[in-house]
Order: structure tokens, then C-alpha cells, then sequence
């Protein structure tokens, strides 16, 4: 099988089984996403979508979050892993955009990764979320499934690498889509100790699978 081939028939599985897939994070607006997204870093979306009404609540804005300060904030968010560096991030992220962006969440990567708190993955989540924009956050999920399903050689060993990889074979148009669709297999069927490939319609054409069957 080509990795065309390859790429065509995951594509068209999950175009099948999951024509929704989305984010699994609540938000309303851009700066709610990107602080559930720095919080969302080592922890459960399920964790961080309890934690954050609370602070939605209590800073409604960017403008609000950048003049409280850490012994207000890190009460909110000190069930969150990391929740020392998490609360520093939050409050230099917003005096950032504040000070440099009029108080606008910028939406490219190139902004993005330029606030506190915001890497490569953080800025390509926000950017495909909210803007649709062609862009690949490779977290542990989208990792550990691209490389199972043999959509990226065992040579690609960054998330950087993967990314590329995938930008590379999947159609500009369903990038943002296919991100939801690695993550969401990986965080549901294909786990990274006991993956249920029994459950899972691509077992056929799966790499691992196919291995683990020798």
C-alpha cells in the first residue's frame, strides 16, 4: 500500500464515522480557548473544562485577566497540573496582549507563540479552531496514532516532524478537521497502553496492528 493509498483510506474512514470532530474543550470566544488550551497542557480536557467556568467567570476578558495577580489567579487553577507555572503563564499571556495586541487575541502561529505560555502546538490549536486555519497540533495522541497507523515514518521522532508529515499528505481543506480525528481516536480507541483495536475500523490497514499480529 502507498502512503497515498494509505492516507486515502483513513480520510475516508473518519470522513464516514466521524464527520463531526471537534475540540472537546468549552469555550465562547478566542481568549477563552486560548487559556483553556495553556491549561489544557499534561491535563484532561475533562479536568480543565471543570476548572474553568469559574475563571471565565471571575475574568470574562483578557483586559480583566492581565490586572489580577498570582495569589488571585492560582486559587482557580491549582487543581490543574503545573499550576504554579500555568497561573504565571495566564497573567503574563494576557499583559501581552494587552500591551502589544490592543487586547486581540492574535490568530497566527507566528503571534501566537510569542505570549507566555504558548508554544507551537497551543498557537496550531487555536489558529485550526478558531480560523479553521491549515494547521497540525501534534500532541501525544496525534503522535502515538499517525505513527501507528503508518501515516509518518518511525523516522519523524519530533512533533515537529510529524507535523510536517501530515500537513504534507492530508488535503489543506480537512487539516483542521483531521487534527480532531487523530486526537479523538487516540484519546477513545487506539490508548496508548492496551489500544482497543478491536473496536477500531482501521485495524485492517494499521501498521501496529498488522505487526502485533505476527
Amino acid at each position: 500500500m502507498t502512503r497515498k493509498e494509505r492516507y486515502d483510506f483513513v480520510i475516508d474512514y473518519f470522513e464516514k464515522n466521524m464527520p463531526v470532530a471537534e475540540t472537546e474543550l468549552s469555550f465562547d470566544d478566542p481568549y477563552q480557548l486560548l487559556v483553556a488550551v495553556i491549561l489544557s497542557a499534561q491535563c484532561t480536557d475533562k479536568r480543565v473544562n471543570m476548572t474553568t467556568p469559574a475563571i471565565y467567570k471571575k475574568f470574562p476578558t483578557v483586559h480583566s485577566l492581565s490586572k489580577t495577580n498570582f495569589d488571585e489567579l492560582f486559587p482557580f487553577i491549582k487543581s490543574i497540573s503545573y499550576p504554579n507555572n500555568k497561573t504565571k503563564h495566564l497573567i503574563g499571556m494576557a499583559t501581552k496582549v494587552v500591551k502589544e495586541f490592543n487586547g486581540k487575541i492574535p490568530m497566527t502561529v507566528d503571534e501566537l507563540i510569542q505570549l507566555p505560555g504558548v508554544g507551537r502546538k497551543t498557537a496550531n490549536v487555536v489558529t485550526s479552531v478558531i480560523d479553521q486555519q491549515p494547521n497540525m497540533a501534534v500532541d501525544t495522541h496525534v503522535f502515538r496514532v499517525s505513527k501507528r497507523l503508518g501515516l509518518v515514518p518511525q523516522s519523524a521522532s519530533t512533533p515537529l516532524a510529524v507535523e510536517k508529515e501530515l500537513i504534507k499528505n492530508i488535503p489543506e481543506i480537512l487539516v483542521h478537521k483531521a487534527h480532531h480525528w487523530l486526537i479523538l481516536h487516540g484519546r477513545y480507541v487506539c490508548l496508548a497502553r492496551t489500544p482497543k483495536c478491536e473496536q477500531c475500523g482501521l485495524q485492517g490497514k494499521c501498521r501496529y496492528f498488522n505487526l502485533k499480529k505476527r
